[in-house]
């Protein structure tokens, strides 16, 4: 009998040219080449004409349909829009048209980004049904990029805590181990990315939502410096708790999608004047002498032995890089009161009418915030004003000295998937659904921005992230280094056994 064997392009699709060879069935059950490649691969094989879009898209929507009925990361998904995208993107390509850096490579976007005819929930009952006649920025530059938008990945409820739940649609769960949560707020979209199911996804982070899911992950988060992704519609124009931003299997997938949403914008007061092509650059250096501050106990945060292991672990990875690394931390007791208060504020802010026409529409956790905020005096907001200065000012002078401040991104493993949020780390009893994360808000309150990079795994196989802050605005800075430390440890090209 003659073999039949599979051609360049149908073996790149994941495609069995022969069903009767060994294994056939079973290669027909696994994911397509294509669900793992790098997004910048992935985008010079469509540049080139060696990948069209719309066989990207088919083989995405081929993972979905295997993979997230098992971790419900994609909530919303718009098959037919995106495969009409998908065939005019072709057609553009067909007449010589210019393309832009993403041009048909599959998006998800998180449910709390609003996606013109596409529903946006925001993981609220209140908004299942709603369907935005505009994109948000994000979205609109990552269209005009050229990436096909398939749906949207889910989120905690108007994003509130770092375990990403909802009314609407359930829980996402973590590929790693089905049992245990992904992470929030950007959950649905780590997922996505760590599964194959879109080679770029987007996200936001207050406290940690694209840092904490991406270490839970095993992919890579980045909060980049508030302005760098500027968000036009901010209520609070000068606050700089939020940031926009983006996830990625790799750093360069990510600093790939980030020159993309990067760059100013006239209606944000806070917008980074630097296009965001910059971050397209080529991301090694020399770390020759570089001096990284090491974390001590952040003032007495208390962290599992599990993640503090694999963490302390990589001191001697940064040493390899050529690094003098010293262990130092700045204080971040201001960050307990400026970033509690101000946070509340602004859900209150926000929320507090809807809270009024809608009592039992929020989550417990999210309506005692809510609630606080209401309660804030002037005084008050004075008081988290002047501490949230004095945690910037100590926090620059700090890093005049180290270029980097290193710590776990998060203060556990991936918990269960049942547990809205963990009561206690090490003993140590908590009675507030945010204070689990405060490795994470601690920076988020600093404005500094700061990557979470694959780090290694805990003995049970979940993954724990490290975590990288840079100097203020050095966000390319941030990025060089975290592609550093991937590029040394190679734990980041693990992927999950379900995907």
């Amino acid at each position: 009998m003659t073999e039949s064997h599979p051609t360049r392009r149908e073996a790149l699709l994941g495609l069995a040219a022969a069903p009767l060879l060994e294994g056939a069935a079973e290669a027909q059950d696994a994911a397509s080449p294509v669900c793992f490649m790098s997004a910048i691969e992935m985008a010079r094989l469509i540049r080139t004409k060696k990948l069209s879009a719309r066989e990207a898209l088919a083989a995405h929507l081929k993972q979905i349909e295997r993979v997230n009925p098992k971790v419900n990361a994609i909530v919303t998904l718009v098959a037919e829009m995106a495969a009409g995208a998908a065939a005019k993107a072709d057609e553009a390509q067909a007449r010589k048209e210019t393309l832009g850096p993403l041009h048909g490579l599959p998006v998800a976007h998180k449910d709390l980004m609003e996606t013109r005819g596409i529903r946006t929930t925001f993981g609220s009952p209140l908004y299942k049904d709603y369907m935005p006649a505009e994109d948000d920025l994000v979205v609109e530059r990552i269209r005009r990029a050229g990436a096909i938008t398939i749906g949207k990945t889910n989120t905690p409820e108007f994003g509130a805590g770092s375990q990403t739940f909802n009314k609407v649609f359930g829980a996402t769960h973590n590929p790693y181990d089905l049992t245990k949560t992904c992470g929030g707020s950007s959950g649905g979209a780590a997922v996505a990315l760590a599964c194959g199911l879109v080679p770029v996804a987007d996200g936001s982070d207050t406290g940690g939502s694209l840092r904490n899911p991406a270490a839970f992950c095993n992919v890579v988060g980045f909060r980049p410096s508030v302005g760098r992704v500027p968000n036009p519609k901010a209520a609070f124009a000068w606050s700089t708790l939020s940031t926009s931003g983006c996830l990625g299997r790799s750093v360069a997938d990510l600093a790939f999608v980030l020159s993309t949403i990067a760059g100013p914008d006239s209606r944000a007061p806070l917008s980074i004047d630097e296009p965001g092509e910059r971050f397209a650059r080529p991301l090694g250096r020399s770390f020759k002498g570089v001096r990284v501050a090491w974390f001590k106990d952040l003032g007495g945060a208390p962290f599992d032995p599990r993640v503090r292991a694999v963490v302390d672990g990589h001191r001697a990875t940064f040493e390899s890089l050529g690094c003098i690394v010293e262990q130092a931390e700045p204080d971040f007791a201001p960050a307990e009161i400026a970033f509690r208060t101000l946070r509340a504020w602004n859900s209150a802010n926000t929320y507090g009418a809807r809270l009024h026409e809608h009592p039992d529409a929020f989550k417990d956790t999210l309506k005692g915030e809510i609630e606080a905020g209401l309660r804030l005096t002037g005084m008050d907001l004075a008081l988290a004003e002047t501490a949230h200065a004095q945690l910037w000012r100590g926090f620059q002078l700090f890093l005049e000295k180290y270029e980097y401040f290193v710590l776990p991104t998060t203060q556990l493993p991936a918990f269960d998937v049942n547990t809205p949020y963990p009561t206690e780390i090490a003993g140590v009893k908590f009675d507030n659904y945010i204070d689990w994360m405060k490795s994470c808000w601690y920076i988020s309150a600093t404005g500094n921005p700061a990557a979470s990079a694959p780090g290694g795994f805990t003995p049970e196989g979940l993954p724990v992230g490290v975590q990288i802050v840079g100097r203020d605005k050095e966000d390319f800075s941030v990025l060089q280094m975290a592609h550093a430390f991937e590029q040394a440890t190679g734990f980041g090209k693990k992927r999950p056994a379900i995907a």
